[in-house]
């Protein structure tokens, strides 16, 4: 059966995870915890493929307690009840380690049920999430735990996990791989802090490379071909939706146009040119206000009436010309002396 390269070659050791050096490194306290063999209950949070999965193996791996798992996408109460059966039995003599993944998912009182054996610890919670635990753990949950924050993997970071790939791959298909120079840097920076979805892209380019012999050929060409957009990072309704809009904002109070341009890049590219056009017209009314009272009608009557037209019309207007002007506006309202702005821009 297929298993998929990320999975297969799954680290089991804190020593081979990338990444996550201020809570893994030598002196990290994770890892003084995991040496230890105290387990406490904890919370992992961070982005996908930053490595919150495996060292949650890792650690079933070292404790003697029995290992169950559960995903919230699939789980519910029954499965929780299933678990807690088990408990004061031969079955789990040490008790119950739960790994608990996307526990953002389950409501109230499915994280409610859980309380009274964390509370005695007959159950050990490890849960996983991508969502702030802040908004979506039930608070007695987080009373109870400690929350480790996984971040993005540097391309730097990266690097050793993707030669670390091609190397088994190579190994297992008993073909070597010629890499083009640039390619191990281009999956590791494109990668998005991701380290899941630059394995995938290893799979992928040894599966299709061009064969020479007994080589595969992997270009820099196939690899930007995998590889496009897949750095970005944004959700709509989540943290990073909201986080770039803030801070799109804050960069116009700023005065720091670069910034602000940044932000603007990254709301158009994922497609949010009308929470950008929002932002940029409270900017206008709030910021510049009195001081330049024309500021609001000449940007409404630039850009911003039409938003408000039908669906249809406004995959029409959503071109690079109107993209152009929101970015003019983002650069004329965040410069160091902004009320010096001109009607005639």
């Amino acid at each position: 059966m297929y298993k998929p390269l990320a999975d297969e070659i799954r680290p089991h050791s804190l020593d081979d995870v990338v990444g996550q050096k201020h809570i893994l490194g030598q002196r990290g306290l994770l890892r003084r915890i995991v040496e230890s063999g105290s387990i406490p209950n904890m919370i992992f949070y961070g982005p996908s493929g930053t490595g919150k999965t495996t060292v949650a193996r890792i650690i079933a791996e070292k404790t003697n307690r029995t290992l169950r798992k559960l995903n919230a996408t699939t789980a519910g109460l029954a499965d929780i009840k299933e678990i807690i059966a088990e408990l004061d039995t031969l079955l789990t003599p040490g008790g119950v380690l739960l790994y608990l993944d996307e526990i953002q998912y389950f409501n109230k009182k499915q994280q409610q049920s859980l309380l009274e054996f964390i509370e005695d610890g007959r159950i050990t919670l490890i849960a996983s999430t991508t969502e702030n635990p802040y908004f979506c753990v039930f608070g007695a949950i987080l009373s109870r735990s400690t929350v480790f924050e996984f971040k993005p993997v540097t391309p730097k970071e990266a690097e050793p996990a993707v030669l670390r790939a091609f190397n088994i791959l190579a190994e297992r298909e008993g073909k070597t791989p010629e890499l083009e120079p640039g390619v191990v840097q281009r999956i590791s920076q494109s990668c998005g802090g991701d380290v899941r979805k630059a394995l995938n892209a290893v799979e992928l380019l040894f599966s299709a490379a061009r064969t020479d012999g007994d080589k595969l050929v992997i270009s820099l060409d196939d690899a930007k071909t995998v590889t496009q957009r897949s750095a970005m990072r944004y959700d709509r309704d989540g943290d990073e939706h909201y986080d770039a809009l803030s801070a799109l904002m804050k960069s116009l109070r700023g005065s720091d146009a670069d910034a602000a341009l940044h932000y603007l890049a990254r709301l158009l590219e994922a497609g949010d040119l009308v929470g950008a056009c929002r932002r940029i017209l409270c900017s206008a009314s709030e910021d510049i206000g009195l001081a330049y009272p024309q500021a609001v009608p000449i940007y409404s009557s630039s850009l911003l009436t039409p938003t408000f037209w039908p669906n249809e019309l406004f995959s029409i207007w959503n071109r690079p010309i109107e993209k152009t002007i929101c970015a003019g506006w983002t650069f004329r309202l965040s410069p160091p002396h902004p009320l010096t702005m001109q009607p005639s821009f």
